[in-house]
């Protein structure tokens, strides 16, 4: 269950997103017992590294051994203060620290038995689903307005931080708006329906306003240096949506290549994240309309935006159309271990539910 805390996390200033007052330690303590999902990025002054060039990787976002092996050596040549010697040496000292690169595939599935489901709120969906969004991967949700996107990241956002009994994950969560659509009074009624206290579960959300695709990446470059610090506290990353300040900053075919280059370079550090830290990274996106559908007759002519960038990076995609009155339909649309199938839900002053025929 959420557990209080003094304060309030609450924050829509983008630039004190992680200024504010630290939270209750309990579930920090929790996570702790259970062993760290990864190697802070300290351990490399075991291997050479000085403290004075692992503050520099610190204040670069990688905060994590693991993070330091998923960055190529021209990411890491761009921060300043390292010249090519020392990332060199940093770039061994890592692999020192964590060993080759090849695993067994036990290991492999011992590493996959971490791997936390988050409940939706509907248990038809979550059957759709297998159990629930997934952490250590990226699940889009795509579809016009009204299908529910946004109100099935609210509920996500409370439903982490219940017990894994419950469907959750006893953890916090982080949320970017970058179209001004968080209410906080939607995740207190959504709290009501779980019947645990609103104050707390808002304490518990972190929340960022992004105004342009710069500053989006950014603060996600911050979160991944709050996961580090919160050692396993967090659960779930909302972005809501991914692809809107992308669209607005990046108009016209000319600019289509340069919006696809950053566009995926933010995917990929999102995916990174999720591995890293045993996240659910939860992203929202838009559709058009595929002016050549009408030709090939097809019932439904919209598409999500980003192109195969996007669908490459993430692992679940869902496709949300609108129903018969007041049912709503998921669409699997992709997924590494489910099979393509619907489900249908209901949208509810609680969030999201089964829908009753």
């Amino acid at each position: 269950m959420p557990s209080k805390r003094e304060g309030s996390v609450i924050d829509e200033d983008a630039s004190s997103i992680l200024q504010t007052q630290e939270l209750d330690q309990q579930p920090q303590e929790q996570h702790e017992e259970e062993g760290l999902f990864y190697t802070e990025v300290d351990e490399l002054q075991m291997h050479g590294i000085g403290v004075a060039d692992i503050q520099k990787l610190k204040a670069a976002g990688v905060c994590t051994v693991r993070g330091v092996q998923m960055m190529t050596k021209k990411a890491l040549l761009k921060i300043k203060g390292l010249s090519e010697t020392k990332v060199d040496k940093i770039k061994e000292a890592a692999i020192k620290s964590q060993g080759p690169g090849f695993v067994s595939a036990k290991q492999i599935a011992v590493q996959r038995e971490k791997v936390v489901k988050i409940s939706t709120g509907s248990k038809q969906l979550d059957a759709l689903l297998g159990g629930g969004i997934q952490t250590m991967s990226l699940t889009e949700v795509f579809g016009e307005y009204r299908t529910g996107k946004t109100q099935l990241a609210h509920t996500l956002c409370v439903q982490v931080q219940l017990s894994p009994e419950e469907g959750g994950a006893s953890s916090k969560a982080a949320y970017i708006d970058t179209e001004g659509t968080f209410r906080p009074d939607r995740i207190m009624s959504i709290a009501d329906r779980f019947g645990v206290d609103p104050d707390i579960v808002l304490d518990n959300i972190v929340v960022a306003r992004a105004w342009n695709s710069d500053q989006q990446m950014d603060l996600i470059s911050e979160l991944a240096a709050h996961f580090a610090e919160q050692k396993g506290a967090y659960r779930l990353l909302v972005i809501d949506s991914i692809i809107s300040l992308f669209r607005c900053d990046y108009s016209g075919r000319g600019e289509l290549a340069d919006r696809q280059q950053k566009l995926n370079q933010m995917l990929s550090r999102l995916t990174k994240i999720s591995e890293e830290y045993n996240v659910a990274v939860f992203l929202t996106n838009q559709v058009s309309s595929d002016p050549g559908a009408g030709m090939t007759f097809v019932a439904d002519p919209k598409k999500p935006v980003g192109g195969h960038v996007l669908a490459h990076a993430s692992s679940t995609r869902i496709y949300l159309r609108k129903g018969r009155g007041e049912e709503r339909v998921a669409k699997l649309f992709d997924s590494p271990d489910m099979p393509e199938s619907e489900a249908s839900y209901s949208i509810s002053i609680g969030g999201i539910i089964d829908i009753s025929f």
